[in-house]
């Protein structure tokens, strides 16, 4: 009888990837970019090489010092002007150079410990895009606002309505994508309104695997830096609108 695993005797569908890049927007950070930049460079890659890109959206707190010393452990753009969440990620992107590009926050709230499970279905030939989930996986969640977890349910369900897809949490940072998917769509929106925009065109181009794995969660109150409010929702639900 064959004793070979299931796994290895699946047809490997997509390239084996090689390379990560991290895009990491920064906005007014001073408290935290250094302990996350710490977190990324130790954070489990599944033997990809790394590549690390800050995108400094305008910071005036004091961040911009920091990164000007960080050396040669990453890549450092700047916008002179904040433009947004959003159009930080564009230039990200655009300078990206890995196989798999990857979205990570400059705060505390998620855990780059949890990058394995969001590489593997790359590693393992299935997936061309990744979300992760803190609404699944039984993983660590910090309770804080019950509205905020009500408005993201909502979002993700219309969101879901129109793209056809059955994700649970659209609002979530952690998106991976292969190089080629990410840097083939034409994106927009400047500030949140990035997340339900890039998950409806991804969501319209044929024969993606789209993954979604559970993921830790460490969220942080309005006093502790959350920057996200009532007007990105609003631009959320027309954006799910518009780009349906």
């Amino acid at each position: 009888m064959d004793q070979t695993p299931l796994r290895s005797r699946r047809p490997h569908r997509r390239p084996a990837p090689t390379r990560l890049t991290i895009v990491i927007p920064v906005y007014n950070e001073r408290q935290t970019v250094e302990e996350i930049l710490r977190r990324v460079q130790d954070a489990p890659t599944l033997g990809l090489e790394r590549e690390i890109i800050l995108v400094d959206d305008g910071s005036t707190d004091g961040t911009r010092d920091i990164l000007g010393a960080l050396g040669d452990t990453c890549r450092v753009i700047l916008h002179e002007r904040n433009r947004g969440k959003g159009a930080a990620l564009r230039t990200g992107f655009q300078n990206a150079t890995g196989d798999i590009v990857l979205v990570q926050d400059a705060d505390l709230e998620y855990d780059p410990d949890d990058y394995a499970k969001l590489l593997r279905p790359f590693i393992d030939g299935d997936a061309d895009v990744v979300y992760g989930t803190r609404f699944g996986g039984g993983e660590a969640h910090r309770v804080l606002f019950f509205w905020h977890a009500v408005a993201n349910r909502c979002l993700t369900l219309l969101s879901d309505m129109f793209t056809n897809l059955n994700l649970t949490d659209i609002e979530v940072c952690y998106k991976a994508f292969r190089r080629e998917v990410i840097q083939g769509i034409a994106l927009a929106e400047d500030r949140f309104g990035f997340e339900p925009e890039v998950t409806s065109k991804v969501a319209k181009i044929p024969g993606l695997h789209i993954y979604e794995v559970g993921i830790s969660y460490h969220g942080r109150t309005y006093a502790e830096g959350k920057k996200i409010g009532l007007r990105d929702a609003i631009r959320a639900l027309w954006c799910i609108l518009k780009y349906r």
